[in-house]
């Protein structure tokens, strides 16, 4: 299937479709030489524009509609999982999944921002923005998870906390420096991935790990690049959020450059929504190589890394 394009890929899509008519189409003379061609060119202009891709062309492939999401992966990349659901005390907000899992050998609490595929599934999911029994429910999973010593894997893929009237009354700011806190001490390996967008505090809700890495084509900033244009310039245009974009540094290369992030993981020519089952086998790779490498260390070197970690970010010279 052909991807939707974006505004950036009109040309590829093209050149995609009349690939994908010849591919259906009947055999010709020639016609097997001539589809290898194609291939090579699609494959070539793939890699040309992708690398080269802008900071708010990065925030656009982040936010694709086709781009796998956190139930995506855990099909991809886990051997089982079991749904744990609520938060003991409001209900079970479908923005953030979490439960038991397999990855290969190891045994993990997997939580993740769902955002959802459907018209029905996004609003049942607030497109991916958590309330506070999101958070709680996260929290209380990651501490099942701590007394068991199981490692714990955050899939970050939101826009941001949802921002309503109830939310902030229910704690929304507070649940979330809770989660900033008790995953800061957490004892047990904690292993986060930004999969697509990382907005604001919504991200670092579930962000604070042992290692911190990022999808090669997501983005992970303290604002979107609407928020800030809206802030800087009083709107958000096609002019001002590319801007802005530019100036908030939110690519993957730009926070490993900077020491937010840790890594930056590879994803398939085009980005992952062109090849889901690339990018959760990279995916799959880099959490179990990860892990492997987390669960030889004890508990206080752990805490005392990932404290030194964080509290190292920011400092200059």
């Amino acid at each position: 299937m052909v991807p939707d394009p974006l505004p950036f890929e009109h040309d590829i899509h093209e050149l995609e479709q009349a690939l994908a008519r010849l591919e259906g189409g009947a055999a010709t003379p020639g016609g097997a030489e001539v589809l290898k061609k194609m291939r090579r060119e699609v494959v070539a202009l793939l890699r040309e524009r992708y690398s080269t891709l802008s900071a708010w062309e990065t925030v656009l492939v982040s936010r694709h509609p086709q781009r796998p999401q956190t139930l995506d992966y855990i099909g991809l990349i886990c051997d089982e999982f079991v749904e744990l659901h609520g938060d003991r005390a409001i209900g079970d907000d479908r923005a953030i999944r979490a439960g038991f899992a397999r990855i290969g050998d190891h045994k993990v609490m997997l939580i993740g921002h769902q955002k959802g595929k459907t018209t029905a599934e996004r609003t049942q999911c607030y497109f991916g923005c958590a309330h506070p029994e999101g958070y709680r429910k996260a929290l209380a999973k990651m501490k099942l998870a701590a007394k068991y010593r199981v490692p714990v894997v955050c899939l970050i893929d939101t826009p941001g906390a949802f921002p309503g009237i109830g939310a902030e009354e229910r704690g929304q700011s507070q649940l979330i420096a809770t989660s900033i806190l008790e995953m800061s001490r957490l004892p047990t390996p904690i292993v986060c991935v930004v999969i697509g967008e990382g907005g604001s505090g919504g991200a670092l809700g579930i962000g604070v790990g042992d290692r911190v890495a990022m999808l090669q084509h997501a983005y992970y900033s303290v604002i979107s690049p609407e928020g800030c244009a809206g802030i800087l310039w009083k709107v958000a245009t096609d002019a001002t959020k590319p801007k802005a974009a530019d100036a908030l540094r939110l690519t993957a290369a730009d926070l490993q450059r900077l020491g937010v992030i840790d890594h930056v993981i590879a994803e398939p020519v085009g980005g992952a929504h062109r090849n889901p089952r690339d990018a959760g086998s990279t995916l799959k790779g880099y959490l179990t190589k990860q892990l492997r490498e987390l669960a030889a260390q004890p508990s206080p070197q752990l805490l005392q890394s990932r404290y030194a970690k964080f509290r190292s970010m920011g400092v200059l010279g």
